[in-house]
């Protein structure tokens, strides 16, 4: 009875866990860090040193005022697109602000088929531009709308050996000298970046400089991953939902980095030096728009100085092999939730065997043989202890009907049965339950592993990361996303825990008999929109647990 129960238990709090993921699970955990972000006290601001700048020579002031007889009016001016290439990626630079107007990724496609477009980080069907500059406080006018100068006479760049600078530059009408210079390699995601003001005017420049990411809000936030703005904050991960920059949009600190992440890929603004009391800014810009700020501390860049800034820029896949090659704690961006710390070591088993077969799905079917083997004395003391209820089953059954008026001799009864034959009515579960954790580590870095998107199993499975559907039909089919198709492997799983669920001890209670009969059904349903590579590690474990039931019970028998 006890044992029934907590099966019921254990498989209900499975499904309230995967339910909580889908909906609740990511919001909640970063609106309560959102909420324990404390402002830093702060600091006395300390002024960087200054090199110096001379002051633009003085000129006699001219009136643009146009007088009523002679205003012309000046078109406005287009800015020019610098394309840079390069074996990783293709970015476009724009004259305006500066900026990042297009970053495409040569080895990613944004769909499966391979005659898709490559992936683009910055989409075209709104047109921005990231990687901005700007002032938080407004100090130098016409900023925020300045075009800037590139160095060079084409508009196109090839780098493919050494590492290339490409420098704009902006002037006030005051004399002061805006230049953002990036550098460029062939054989990285990581792009460096650095901002000097020359002050050549005659008043100081006190403000603090901020750089600005933007990219689309996430259209739908309630994913099994988190996807929108993140920074490093105090050694911390801070990822921050949507719904709560309305709250609280500022957050300050010793900020290693910033990010706007979706589920694959990410933008980061990277400082030379971290400093205590540096912030990430967040705005939501209309409906589909975010922006992100990086504003480091104050300075006062007086006349006749210049300051120099020093970013990189990371801009590409969310592996976990790539951002740790990349330093500065980007690797903590590939965020697993509480089940991290067994999620990566499974990326890495992952990638080693792929290294050595190039298909992902037999890397799926190894990892789950091989996590199955060290899980095997949990799974034999389970189903050891299962065989044994099922011998005393008859006995049982004879104890209820006895007494069946009287649950508390029942009962009593019951648990003498099991003392007289030294079985513990908790064997068969308490080993599933410190299973679980390994599954929803499973679950969560399947779902967020790049390694699995468009990766090929076989046949129709051309896509890992997506749910495995055999033909495409032309209607909706219920309780299933699109594409509408067969899904092939979920009914295989969904037939052998069926299968398991048969070799296992009856239920006593009819009632809860008919429950487990349905659950089954309910796990189908629910898997029948997950990602082909969880649902392939399912069926492989089911497929394994169900030999080594059959194993024991024929050993116990």
């Amino acid at each position: 009875m006890e044992q029934a129960r907590l099966l019921i238990a254990i498989v209900l709090s499975a499904l309230i866990f995967l339910l909580w993921q889908l909906f609740f699970v990511d919001h909640e955990a970063s609106r309560q860090t959102a909420q324990k972000t404390k402002q830093p006290p702060v600091k006395e601001e300390q002024v960087k040193e200054a090199k110096p700048y001379p002051k633009e020579p003085e000129v006699a002031a001219v009136d643009k005022t146009p007088s009523s007889e002679t205003e012309v009016s000046m078109p406005a001016r287009i800015p020019r697109g610098i394309t840079v290439d390069t074996p990783l990626y293709r970015v476009q630079l724009s004259e305006k602000g500066g900026g990042v107007s297009s970053f495409i990724l040569k080895k990613f496609r944004q769909k499966v088929a391979k005659d898709s477009p490559l992936q683009e980080l910055v989409p075209q069907n709104d047109s921005f531009e990231t990687v901005l500059l700007g002032f938080a406080g407004k100090s130098l006018p016409g900023f925020d709308h300045a075009f800037f100068s590139a160095d060079l006479d084409s508009d196109t760049v090839n780098i493919q050996g050494a590492a290339q600078k490409i420098t704009f530059a902006w002037k006030s009408d005051g004399g002061v000298v805006v230049e953002k210079a990036y550098t460029f390699s062939p054989d990285s995601y990581m792009i460096d970046l650095d901002v000097t003001i020359k002050n050549g005017s005659d008043r100081s420049i006190q403000d603090k400089l901020f750089v600005a990411l933007r990219g689309p809000t996430p259209a739908d936030t309630r994913m099994y991953g988190f996807e929108g703005p993140s920074t490093l904050i105090d050694g911390k991960l801070e990822e921050i939902d949507i719904k709560d920059i309305a709250e609280k949009n500022t957050f300050s600190g010793n900020l290693r980095w910033i990010a706007i992440q979706d589920r694959y890929f990410m933008m980061s603004v990277i400082p030379d030096q971290a400093e205590d009391g540096a912030s990430m800014r967040l705005f939501l810009k209309g409906d589909d728009l975010l922006e992100a700020q990086y504003v480091g501390l104050a300075d006062d860049i007086r006349p006749g100085t210049q300051h120099t800034y020093k970013y990189a820029l990371f801009f590409g896949p969310k592996s976990m092999e790539i951002l740790n090659n990349m330093g500065h704690d980007l690797g903590k961006a590939l965020n697993f939730g509480m089940f991290t710390v067994l999620a990566k070591p499974c990326v890495w088993i992952m990638n080693k065997l792929y290294s050595v077969i190039p298909n992902y799905g037999i890397a799926i079917i190894i990892l789950t043989i091989f996590i199955k083997i060290i899980l095997w004395p949990l799974g034999s003391k389970s189903y050891k202890s299962m065989s044994e209820m099922k011998k005393i089953q008859p006995l049982m059954k004879d104890i209820r009907e006895k007494y069946k008026n009287d649950k508390k001799k029942m009962n009593e009864e019951v648990m003498s049965l099991y003392r007289t034959y030294k079985i513990n009515p908790l064997g068969g579960c308490l080993p599933m339950v410190v299973q679980l954790p390994v599954f929803f580590a499973l679950y969560r870095m399947l779902y967020q592993a790049i390694e699995l998107r468009h990766a090929p199993f076989f046949l129709w499975i051309d896509d890992l990361s997506a749910p495995d559907r055999l033909f495409n039909f032309g209607f909706s089919i219920p309780f299933m996303e699109p594409p509408y198709g067969i899904p092939v492997l979920t009914i295989i799983m969904g037939a052998t825990m069926l299968l398991q669920q048969k070799m296992s001890p009856p239920m006593g209670d009819p009632t809860q008999a008919k429950m487990m009969m349905f659950m089954p059904l309910i796990f189908t349903v629910i898997f029948i929109n997950f990602s082909a590579g969880l649902v392939l590690y399912w069926l492989v474990n089911n497929i394994l647990s169900i030999s080594q039931q059959y194993y024991i019970q024929k050993k116990f028998a």
